[in-house]
C-alpha cells in the first residue's frame, strides 16, 4: 500500500488535491517527483546520520557543517532544485508550491536538517518576487535560484520571540538610500554556514521613528557580505546546541550598523513579511508530513520483518500480527497520509491564490494554520509510535527513527507556535471579517462526515459567542477540531479518486473516520467546557 511515494504524491497531485490549473501534466510530475526520490536516496539518506552526529562547528567566528554537506548541497543546486519555484527569468523552472511541497517530502523524510535551507530559498524566492524592487531582484533572484546564495529569515531577539511587536532592532537611513541596522537576533536557521558563498539576511527593524508595536517594523534585506567581499557588520553571536536538526545551523546574529536595502513600503514590515511566512509554514507543513511518512514506513518495515510471538514450536510469527502493533500501524498511517493530503491540498490553493482566485486565497489561509500545527503534531506522533512499534531497537541510533523524534520535536515551535496557530485560525480566519463563510467553503469543498462538520459548524457558533478569554482557551483544540473533519474528508476523496491506491485509501479512510468521530467528540468538550483559570488559580494560586 502506497509503497511507492514517488507514484503515489505524483497520482495525488493529478486526482485527488484540487487548486491551480497550471500544473505540469502527470509525466512532468512522475518524473520529477522519481527524480526526486532517487536524489533524496543517493546523497540525503547517507548524509541524515554523519550531520546528526557531527552537527556544525564555530570556528574564528564562522560556522562550519560537516565535510558531506557542501558536496550535497552542490549536487542538489547543480541539479536545479534550489530553483524549483523561482521564475523562468531568474533560472528557475517556475513550477508550483504543490509539486514544491510534493519533492520536498520525499527529500525531507531523509533529512530534514538539509532541507531547511532549501526552505529557506524558496520562501526568499516568494518574498522577491512580490516585493524586491528591480536591482534587487536581479542581484539575488538568480543567486538564490542556482543555490550559489543563501536566504535566512530574521524575526526573534531575546527578547520578542512571538511577540513581534517588541523588536528593538534599529534601522537608520542612509544618505544614498541603504539603512544601517543594529541589533541582535536569534534562533537563525543557518544564519551562518559554509554551504553558499554569500547569505541574506531578511529582517524585521524599526525605523527611527516609527511608532512602537508591529506597525512600526519595516522589512530589510541584510548581505552577510558587502559586494567586494568584507563583512558587512554581521557576526555570530553563538552557535546553539539542539535537541534535534543537528545539520542545521541555528544562530544569533549581532547587526552592526550592517548595510541593508528595505524591502517592500516602509512601516509594512510584517506584511511584507507574510509572502515568506506564507512558504514557511508550507514548508513546516511538507517537513512533518515528510517524517510522518518516514516514520510509518519504518516501522512498518520493522513489523513485517521481526518476529515475535506464536506457538513455541515454530517460528516466531511477525509483529505486525498482533493487534496493538496494528492498531499503531493503522494510526500513524492515517496520520502520514493525512499529514501528505493536507499539506499538497494547503499548497495546491496557494498556487490557486497565486493565479488570482480570491476565494482560494481565503481557503489557503484557512488551512495553512491547521496544515502546519497537524503535520508537526502528526510528525512527533509517528516518530513516538514508531519508538513504540520498535521497541528497544526504536531507542537506539541504529535505527534512524529517535532522530526523527528530535529532529521534529521544533516543528510545533518554530513559524508560529501551535498556540499561535490556533489563535490565527480561529480569531482571524473564522471569527474574523469574513465570517463564517472560508470555514464553510472548505468544509463544502473537503466534504468531510456530517457528524465531524456539524461538530466544527457548531462548536464555531458557541465559540462565537463567548468572551475573548474562552476563544483564547479554546483556539488550540479547535484548530484540532478542524484538522480531523479535514484529514477525514480528504482521505474519503483520495479513496474515491486516487486510481489504483483508492482501495486501500478508502480502508484507511474508514478507519480515520472511526478514531476521529472518538477524537471530536473529546475536542468539542475542551473547546466548551473547560474554564483554564479557574482550574489554574486552584492548583498553582497561593
Amino acid at each position: 500500500m502506497m509503497k511507492d511515494a514517488a507514484a503515489t504524491l505524483a497520482i495525488l497531485l493529478e486526482h485527488v488535491v484540487d487548486g491551480a490549473g497550471s500544473r505540469p501534466d502527470a509525466g512532468v510530475t512522475t518524473a520529477i517527483l522519481t527524480e526526486a526520490a532517487r536524489f533524496a536516496e543517493r546523497y540525503l539518506a547517507p548524509l541524515a546520520p554523519i550531520t546528526d552526529r557531527e552537527g556544525c562547528r564555530l570556528d574564528a567566528g564562522r560556522v562550519g557543517t560537516a565535510p558531506p554537506h557542501k558536496s550535497a548541497w552542490q549536487a542538489y543546486a547543480e541539479a536545479g532544485w534550489a530553483g524549483l519555484t523561482a521564475p523562468d527569468d531568474a533560472g528557475g523552472q517556475a513550477l508550483p508550491m504543490a509539486l514544491a511541497a510534493a519533492v520536498q517530502e520525499l527529500m525531507d523524510a531523509a533529512d530534514p536538517a538539509f532541507g531547511m535551507l532549501a526552505i529557506n530559498a524558496r520562501c526568499a524566492t516568494r518574498l522577491l518576487v512580490r516585493h524586491g524592487d528591480e536591482a534587487t531582484r536581479e542581484a539575488w533572484m538568480p543567486a538564490i535560484a542556482g543555490g550559489l546564495w543563501g536566504a535566512t529569515i530574521c524575526i526573534s531577539e531575546p527578547q520578542a520571540g512571538s511577540d513581534v511587536g517588541r523588536i528593538r532592532t534599529r534601522a537608520e537611513p542612509g544618505g544614498d538610500g541603504m539603512w544601517a541596522l543594529t541589533g541582535d537576533k536569534c534562533w537563525i536557521s543557518y544564519g551562518d554556514h559554509d554551504l553558499t558563498e554569500r547569505i541574506g539576511h531578511f529582517t524585521l527593524a524599526r525605523a527611527r521613528g516609527a511608532p512602537a508595536g508591529t506597525r512600526g517594523l519595516s522589512l530589510f534585506l541584510v548581505p552577510d557580505t558587502l559586494p567586494g567581499g568584507a563583512r558587512n557588520g554581521v557576526s555570530i553571536a553563538r552557535l546553539e546546541e539542539k535537541l534535534g536538526l543537528h545539520g542545521s545551523p541555528t544562530c544569533g546574529l549581532i547587526f552592526d550598523g550592517a548595510t541593508a536595502t528595505l524591502i517592500g513600503q516602509e512601516g509594512r514590515g510584517l506584511q511584507t513579511l507574510f509572502a515568506m511566512i506564507v512558504a514557511m509554514r508550507l514548508g513546516v507543513a511538507s517537513q512533518g508530513a515528510a517524517v510522518a511518512q518516514a516514520a510509518a514506513s519504518t516501522a512498518e518495515r520493522y513489523a513485517d520483518e521481526r518476529g515475535q510471538g506464536g506457538d513455541p514450536a515454530g517460528p516466531p510469527m511477525p509483529i505486525a500480527r498482533h493487534a496493538e502493533i496494528r492498531r499503531l500501524l493503522l494510526q500513524m498511517r492515517a496520520r502520514a497520509e493525512a499529514a501528505r493530503l493536507i499539506a499538497l491540498q494547503a499548497a495546491a490553493w496557494v498556487d490557486a491564490e497565486d493565479e488570482g482566485d480570491p476565494d482560494a486565497a481565503k481557503r489557503a489561509a484557512l488551512l495553512l494554520p491547521v496544515a502546519k500545527t497537524y503535520c508537526a503534531e502528526a510528525a512527533f506522533a509517528n516518530a513516538d509510535a514508531a519508538i513504540q512499534v520498535l521497541g528497544g531497537a526504536g531507542y537506539v541510533r541504529d535505527w534512524p527513527v529517535e532522530r526523527m523524534l528530535r529532529d521534529c520535536r521544533v516543528f510545533s515551535i518554530y513559524e508560529g507556535t501551535s498556540a499561535i496557530q490556533g489563535l490565527d485560525l480561529l480569531l482571524r480566519r473564522v471569527l474574523g471579517k469574513d465570517g463564517f463563510g472560508p470555514l464553510h467553503d472548505v468544509l463544502d469543498r473537503l466534504a468531510p462526515s456530517p457528524v465531524l462538520v456539524l461538530a466544527v459548524r457548531d462548536t464555531a457558533e458557541a465559540l462565537a459567542g463567548v468572551d475573548a478569554r474562552s476563544q483564547e482557551a479554546a483556539a488550540l483544540p479547535f484548530l484540532r477540531l478542524v484538522a480531523l473533519a479535514c484529514a477525514d474528508g480528504l482521505l474519503h476523496r483520495a479513496g474515491r479518486d486516487a486510481g489504483p491506491l483508492a482501495p486501500s485509501y478508502a480502508a484507511l479512510a474508514a478507519f480515520h473516520r472511526t478514531e476521529a468521530t472518538i477524537e471530536a467528540s473529546a475536542l468539542v468538550q475542551r473547546c466548551l467546557s473547560v474554564d483554564l483559570d479557574v482550574a489554574f488559580d486552584g492548583v498553582f494560586a497561593s
